[in-house]
């Protein structure tokens, strides 16, 4: 079938609209028209080459649509169903068969390689050349989108669809790299570092999590102030104090327990390793280029601190992405205040915006 969709062609390129052929729909897939769709750093990262994906590449992993028609082995949703689609796992390995999808060791390929599960490529141009498709499953930057039952949540009606994007990445992996991984029992204090959408879903899930002192750091004055409005009960300016001893002097001295690093900037996660206290827990989440790395003090890390990576918040999605919507119903996690819309065409400058900073968490409505 024909789609519209917004195609990166070369590194750092614009995207660029053009009108492509999806294939049609297998056995195991599912057709969705995208209602609206977020633009996620990952998508960025990846349209500039910090992960060497292939490219030409249809991008897109936050999408939100209604389902259009189903393959045949498809028993998980129905057309009509409103959905959110997020991370493909496999289903078979050790971890995904343990409730743990996020932790998919076969996950990397059908996510990042351009071509759908059975290896195939389920975009084309019209001159007949691959374009890359099933990015993280999905490839959402398009009118349609081909996903699976493995990433593909079903959602209710009562919630306006073109918001629940984000769920299926960003919003998810802040709020479950609190909620799931990090686990900090009532009365705890946490520190995160960056108050973009990540850093203020993991603030709101701290709230939710009833953590007593919550520390949101940044360089961004307007950040700053949304985090308090969200619940941090403190903020920190890191371009005007040194947020290791603002935090020590806020926890007392010794360091705080928790600390979570949406950044990705190297150095900032050398200031969270060392703000920890002995015994604490430093969650990675920020993902710079490949390749990068940073010194660890050995002796600092052997007084029982613990630094681990965490992927999609380490979210079993069909049960976590239900959860916050219910949250966001009851009024306690109010995500929707870092959204801003964008139409489908003005999907360049929601990166351009997303780069300075100025806007959060961008989110391009389709035309209906």
């Amino acid at each position: 079938m024909e789609i519209e969709a917004a195609v990166i062609r070369g590194s750092k390129g614009a995207f660029e609209f053009e009108s492509l052929e999806l294939a049609e729909v297998s056995a195991d897939q599912i057709l969705v028209k995208i209602v609206a769709v977020g633009l996620c750093h990952t998508d960025l990262t990846c349209r500039d080459q910090a992960y060497p994906v292939p490219l030409p590449m249809v991008f897109g992993h936050e999408g939100a649509g209604v389902v259009e028609k189903v393959g045949k082995n498809v028993t998980k949703v129905e057309p009509g169903d409103h959905v959110v689609l997020t991370f493909y796992t496999c289903g078979h390995c050790e971890a995904c068969l343990n409730g743990e999808p996020a932790r998919c060791e076969a996950a990397f390929e059908p996510n990042f390689l351009g071509r759908a599960v059975d290896g195939s490529c389920t975009i084309h141009d019209h001159s007949g050349a691959a374009i890359g498709s099933s990015f993280f499953g999905q490839s959402s930057f398009a009118s349609y989108s081909l996903s699976y039952e493995r990433n593909t949540i079903k959602v209710p009606k009562d919630v306006p669809l073109e918001l629940l994007g984000p769920l299926g990445c960003g919003v998810q992996t802040g709020a479950g790299s609190v909620l799931n991984a990090l686990n900090p029992p009532a009365g705890s204090a946490i520190a995160i570092y960056g108050a973009g959408a990540v850093g203020l879903s993991a603030v709101m899930a701290s709230v939710i999590a009833n953590c007593t002192t919550i520390i949101s750091v940044d360089v961004k004055e307007n950040r700053l102030a949304l985090a308090k409005e969200l619940g941090a009960t403190h903020v920190i300016n890191a371009a005007e104090v040194d947020p290791v001893e603002e935090i020590k002097k806020i926890v007392g001295g010794a360091g705080i327990a928790y600390v979570l690093e949406t950044s990705g900037v190297p150095n900032v996660l050398v200031q969270a390793i060392t703000c920890s206290k002995p015994g604490g827990e430093i969650g990675i989440v920020g993902s710079p280029a490949l390749g990068v790395t940073i010194p660890v003090d050995v002796s600092f890390m052997l007084d029982n601190r613990t630094l681990r990576g965490i992927i999609q918040g380490q979210s079993n999605f069909d049960i976590f992405i239900p959860r916050l919507i219910e949250l966001y119903k009851q009024g306690k996690f109010p995500f929707d205040k870092l959204i801003k819309f964008y139409e489908f065409d003005q999907i360049n400058q929601a990166a351009e915006d997303s780069e300075k900073g100025v806007t959060l968490k961008a989110v391009m409505r389709l035309p209906k």
